[in-house]
């Protein structure tokens, strides 16, 4: 979860909002990637959760990480919750659980933002192997019941985690429970945003089977490939969901700041203090009218935060994230930015993955969205199965790439990050039935191996 946005700008009026959304603009030879992952951390002795305190907590790895990169700490009061390269524009946060996430900094190419990738576990690696903690990437963590898991010492989580209970069954689970891996892209206009977002949307369920990796709980299987993106159906569909309003007519930064607006709030915050407003309206807060600061005007900042709060499959901010997928192994970290940038960068790709989707329904795209996390490549639309949407999707970013023809300094393009999903493909497998196969056969029925085979 990015971390929260310092700007006490009043926002006077809805039209502010709209220029806040639209100043993301840019030109294409400006356009950066930015990768977000998540990962577990664990105990190398019995693969335990890892508290916040202690000698060998997530405290501790904050500050060894410090110490390592010399990034300056972000805090909230007394208390280190995450770290900022000031330089660069990355950043590192903790999520509820203690999942340790990656923002990283807007890179030009998958080649540099893979490499950031992999010098961030080198580093973290580095600093967490002393302490005796692992990291693992999958998309729900595969051991540990709700009740064992801590919870980091966030006031926003706290809000988070009493006002979920309200409004779905599941969204507990989505705080403490699951890791994703995300890119962030950029548009050039609101006509280019539209048609980025609507395309990203449509997608998003192929991208959620082709990195589908969440098929355990509590030691067990759980019935699903993607428990993550099932987690999600049921968490706080008021911020969730597919948008089938990006489709219509008349779709701009105006519609989804008119969306924004009537999604609930959760806080305010006022300094290091976060007021519990849980349920309420930004609609008062932008009219100077919310109970809770009486006679104060929205901020920047309170939009730049109520923004980053909502949860849909694609999300519009200054720049439109992709969110449909689990984290993963190693190689699958940077295959993830690799797909989406295949698709959304080069203009006859993004006219092509258009094409694949146009078609589809409204009601066919959720029907997809609902079968994906249990069916992954097997789910079908418009009469063709996901296994092959998928491959046509991951030929349409192969060539995207291609077009691209950035090379890195052994004169490699940037189609070689595909090729972890392209062998997923030819396998006919999403990396959850991988597991499964795994669990079922060597494992002998146990998920312990996979804190040792698949740790990073």
């Amino acid at each position: 979860m990015a971390r929260d946005q310092i700007d006490p700008h009043t926002i006077e009026s809805r039209d502010d909002l709209v220029a806040w959304l639209e100043a993301g603009n840019k030109e294409a030879a400006r356009f950066r990637i930015g990768t977000e992952h998540e990962k577990f951390p664990f105990t190398l002795k019995g693969h335990d959760p890892v508290p916040y305190e202690g000698p060998t907590g997530i405290r501790a790895l904050l500050e060894g990480m410090r110490a390592l990169s010399g990034w300056e700490p972000i805090m909230e009061g007394e208390t280190i919750i995450g770290l900022a390269d000031n330089v660069g524009g990355g950043a590192i946060s903790l999520e509820p659980g203690g999942q340790f996430e990656l923002s990283g900094a807007p890179l030009a190419s998958i080649h540099e933002t893979c490499a950031e990738v992999n010098a961030h576990l080198e580093q973290v690696r580095e600093v967490a192997t002393p302490l005796g903690l692992g990291f693992l990437g999958l998309g729900m963590s595969p051991k540990w019941s709700r009740a064992q898991t801590p919870v980091m010492p966030k006031g926003r989580y706290r809000i988070m985690a009493g006002y979920m209970p309200r409004v779905g069954t599941l969204g507990l689970d989505m705080m403490f429970r699951t890791c994703t891996v995300q890119v962030n892209l950029d548009f050039a206009s609101e006509a280019d945003m539209v048609r980025k977002l609507r395309v990203g949307l449509a997608l998003q369920p192929i991208a959620t089977a082709l990195f589908a990796n969440s098929p355990f709980t509590e030691g067990r299987p759980n019935g699903f490939l993607s428990f993550r993106s099932e987690i999600w159906r049921d968490t706080d569909n008021a911020r969730a969901g597919m948008l089938p309003f990006a489709f219509e007519a008349g779709m701009g930064f105006e519609r989804y700041v008119d969306y924004a607006l009537d999604v609930p709030m959760y806080f305010i915050k006022r300094g290091d203090t976060y007021l519990d407003v849980a349920g309420s309206s930004f609609r008062d807060l932008l009219a100077g009218r919310h109970p809770a600061v009486p006679g104060e005007r929205a901020t920047v900042s309170d939009w730049a935060n109520h923004l980053s709060t909502i949860f849909p499959e694609v999300r519009l901010k200054r720049y439109l994230e992709m969110r449909g997928a689990d984290a993963g192994s190693w190689s699958k970290l940077c295959a993830l930015p690799a797909l989406w940038t295949g698709l959304l960068y080069d203009s006859a790709s993004l006219d092509a993955a258009w094409e694949l989707a146009k078609g589809w329904s409204a009601e066919e795209r959720q029907a997809l969205r609902d079968a994906v996390p249990k069916q992954g490549f097997a789910a079908t639309i418009a009469g063709r199965s996901v296994l092959e949407v998928a491959r046509d999707v991951v030929a349409v970013a192969r060539a995207g790439l291609a077009r691209r023809d950035i090379r890195d300094s052994q004169g490699r393009d940037e189609t070689r990050f595909l090729v972890t999903l392209e062998d997923s493909l030819a396998r006919g497998k999403t990396p959850a039935e991988c597991l499964l196969d795994r669990y079922n056969g060597a494992w002998a029925g146990s998920v312990e191996p996979v804190f040792t085979e698949d740790a990073y």
